[in-house]
């Protein structure tokens, strides 16, 4: 009898600091979580997070225009997808980020700190801190039966 082949239950992406290879790393989650049959919305909840926070990281992250490398290592646990991103980016704590006022109008051209709420609000764990000139954030999100409460995407109302 043959023994069964051990999925591997780590995978690990290296990107450029370059915007246009984000929608790389969404496609490499989205198979790694189906290869695994957990949830769409898992795979959406960590897709948007890391998202939001690469395209920070790009956009805002480095005072020069020289080439920089983010390393994404996203690790399935027992009830957990956990996903570490490192850059050697500016010092930035998504944790301490401001909660936006949304009193205002979403209509406004930008509300700071909105992308870091919507982070906080889909994974079940973020943390942060810095070590060796580089910006390390780990986010959690359970996967475990029952805590999935990320809306499946679709169409916008109107």
């Amino acid at each position: 009898m043959s023994e069964p082949i051990p999925v591997n239950r780590t995978l690990e992406i290296s990107l450029a600091n370059d915007l246009r290879e984000i929608a790389g790393v969404a496609a490499r989650i989205d198979g790694f979580c189906e290869d695994r049959s957990l949830p769409a919305q898992t795979a959406y909840a960590v897709n948007l997070a890391i998202d939001e926070l690469l395209t920070n990281t790009i956009a805002n992250g480095y005072g020069d225009d020289d080439p920089h490398r983010v390393e994404i290592v996203l690790r399935e646990e027992a009830d957990a997808l956990v996903v570490i991103i490192v850059d050697d980016g500016v010092p930035f704590d998504p944790t301490e980020a401001q909660t936006p006022d949304l009193g205002g109008s979403l209509d406004a051209p930008s509300v700071d700190g909105l992308g870091f709420l919507l982070v906080r609000q889909m994974m079940d764990g973020v943390q942060y801190r810095r070590l060796q000139g580089c910006n390390i954030v780990t986010l959690t999100k359970r996967t475990d039966a029952g805590t999935d409460t990320v809306p499946e995407p679709g169409p916008s109302p109107g």
